[in-house]
């Protein structure tokens, strides 16, 4: 059974609302990992720069009288923050499925679910260890969205320049940004896009890998605002041209032909007092771990996750929003007709209108947990049993009703709303909040389905079915590579659309590398697939060595090369997905490249099993 969610009383946490006090001493700054491991507390970078440690919270300071002080920016939710500090999380470790990845460094939390195989990292947690936690979640079961390898951040050498249409462009260092500017420190929670994307997949598979329901996560962040930023460096008016504010980041990806992440806010977002934007360099009292970002991240709260830029290393300051590659190509949502082709024919896809911002209004049931058990007899039957979940919304607006149904939307009963979160000075609510409602057992024994529906504040609330839409990528085109037993995977993909998704027309190419004829296995039912869909698969084989010459062999014989990928498997698009399963050498050193070479977007379209 999923776990409680009911609110925990967190301690007090003093606000850093003044400029710290105190430079960084010479071995303050680290490497990320230092040689110790995770810097926390006394040794870690920021703690160098005067930052208290949460464990030992100061007393509570007197409040202000002045209404504009930065101190009352700090809202009086640190009376929620503590008891998680408590709550034990077992300690990273290095994890065997990134060992030959250029994230072999990283450790990570064992209980993490990966989504997208062995690399790049997406996972999230077990939905009950997540609401295990409640209000705030502890950065190691923090979802993880990359598009590609971590960069490895030095605090002692990292900078972060902004220029573009300002006055006095600037490169910042981790000190100069921790020194220099007021800290703000705000409760966020953060949701991917494509939360929950699995119940999508479950009506009709697409590119996008299964989000469950814990694509979600709440922490305490504190950073520097970007309006101040933005200020230092004298920011030109919008009648010159200053419009959008672009943020880029460090690591090297395929999209576009090799890019950075970035993506754009406009400068009134930017600028906004009420919006709480910041470039975050802690995460719940720590520095940030290396993939939620360290040293430094943008934090836009209300938003989708796609536009809180990690790593972030250049601030543009434009007339136009961003041109990057994934500003463009990620997080939109296009009208229902419009297919790949055609959005890449009438360039859809630079279409202001339909851009992802503001997270949408979700609600998501927790308890009972997927596969959860109830026993009916004598007792249960006559006692209530609890649901409950989460909900969130965007843009700052706070949940006001949330509605469970037994019986298919014919009637809904009102949940009791546990809101954590008290607003911000300017009304804001940035975190999710709890829901729960008593129901008969009898009745849930009766219920076919049970759904859940949200409103938030301005009556916003969630349609009844779900609205397809280009940007899960429907993938016409599948380039399956395996190795060995990694055939699996490969087998179980292609009985799925072909037996249970007979009027599906997605195309599938299968390259299968084996020591001998002998050890290809499921050659009956792939050869028979073969000949029975032409059209849908289309099968080859790759053997090391011909044991029957006499017997004649038609396919590959020796390593699966590039020549043999071009030959049989489609090139790289925005409506083909790569799947791998096989030896890691296979992978690292014939599979990949040679992908790449064929122009896949290896951080979106290519996913190893």
């Amino acid at each position: 059974m999923a776990a409680s969610v009911q609110p925990r009383q967190f301690g007090h946490l003093e606000p850093g609302s003044a400029p710290v006090r105190g430079a960084a001493s010479s071995n303050g700054a680290k490497a990320y990992p230092p040689a110790n491991g995770i810097p926390r507390r006394a040794d870690s970078p920021v703690r160098g720069c005067g930052f208290p440690p949460l464990v030992s919270p100061p007393p509570r300071k007197p409040p202000s009288d002045g209404s504009d002080d930065e101190e009352e920016e700090q809202e009086d939710w640190r009376e929620l923050y503590g008891s998680h500090l408590q709550l034990e999380v077992e300690p990273p470790v290095r994890d065997a499925r990134d060992e030959g990845t250029a994230d072999a460094w990283i450790e990570r939390n064992p209980s993490l679910i990966r989504l997208t195989g062995k690399h790049p990292l997406n996972c999230e947690p077990p939905l009950a260890r997540l609401m295990h936690h409640g209000f705030i979640t502890p950065a190691a079961l923090h979802y993880v969205r990359n598009h590609g390898a971590v960069p490895r951040g030095d605090w002692s050498t990292w900078t972060v320049d902004v220029t573009g249409l300002v006055k006095r462009p600037m490169r910042l260092t981790m000190d100069e940004l921790v020194n220099g500017f007021p800290a703000v420190e705000v409760p966020v929670t953060l949701a991917c896009s494509g939360n929950r994307r699995k119940e999508q997949n479950m009506v009709q598979q697409t590119v996008g890998f299964n989000w469950g329901a814990a694509g979600v996560s709440t922490s305490v962040w504190r950073g520097a605002r970007l309006r101040d930023v933005l200020r230092r460096c004298g920011i030109m008016p919008s009648k010159g041209g200053a419009l959008n504010v672009c943020f880029e980041g460090a690591e090297d990806l395929p999209g576009g032909g090799g890019s950075k992440y970035g993506t754009s806010i406009t400068r009134q977002w930017a600028l906004d007092p009420s919006r709480d934007i910041m470039l975050a360099y802690m995460q719940n009292g720590e520095p940030l771990l290396p993939d939620h970002g360290f040293p430094v991240r943008a934090i836009i709260p209300g938003c989708i996750g796609g536009r809180m830029v990690k790593w972030v290393k250049r601030i543009i300051v434009t007339t136009a929003e961003s041109d990057n590659y994934y500003h463009y190509k990620d997080n939109r949502v296009l009208p229902s007709h419009v297919d790949a082709e055609l959005a890449n024919a009438d360039a859809w896809w630079y279409k202001p209108e339909y851009i992802i911002n503001e997270l949408n209004v979700n609600s998501v049931i927790t308890t009972p947990g997927h596969d959860e058990i109830l026993p009916i007899n004598g007792i249960t039957t006559q006692r209530g049993y609890t649901m409950k979940g989460y909900a969130y919304s965007g843009g700052g607006k706070r949940i006001t009703r949330v509605e469970v149904t037994l019986d298919g939307g014919e009637t809904w009963l009102v949940c009791v709303l546990d809101l954590p979160e008290k607003p911000t000075k300017y009304g804001k609510h940035w975190c999710w909040c709890f829901w729960s409602v008593e129901v008969e057992v009898l009745d849930l024994l009766g219920a076919k389905e049970i759904a859940v529906r949200a409103w938030d504040q301005s009556h916003n609330t969630q349609p009844e079915k779900l609205i397809w839409n280009l940007m899960p990528r429907n993938a016409r085109r599948l380039a399956m590579i395996a190795g060995g037993s990694g055939i699996t995977p490969m087998y179980q993909v292609i009985q799925s659309v072909l037996r249970d998704q007979p009027e599906d027309t997605t195309e599938m190419h299968l390259v299968y590398a084996n020591r001998t004829e002998d050890d290809i296995l499921l050659r009956d039912e792939l050869d028979r697939w073969a000949a029975e869909y032409p059209d849908r698969l289309k099968v080859w084989y790759v053997i090391d060595q011909v044991k029957r010459p006499e017997e004649g062999w038609k396919y590959s014989v020796g390593f699966v090369t590039e020549e043999v990928l071009r030959e049989h498997v489609p090139e790289g698009g925005d409506d083909t997905l790569a799947l791998a399963c096989g030896p890691p050498p296979m992978i690292k050193f014939a599979v990949s490249p040679n992908l790449e070479k064929m122009k896949y977007d290896m951080a979106n379209s290519f996913i190893v099993f």
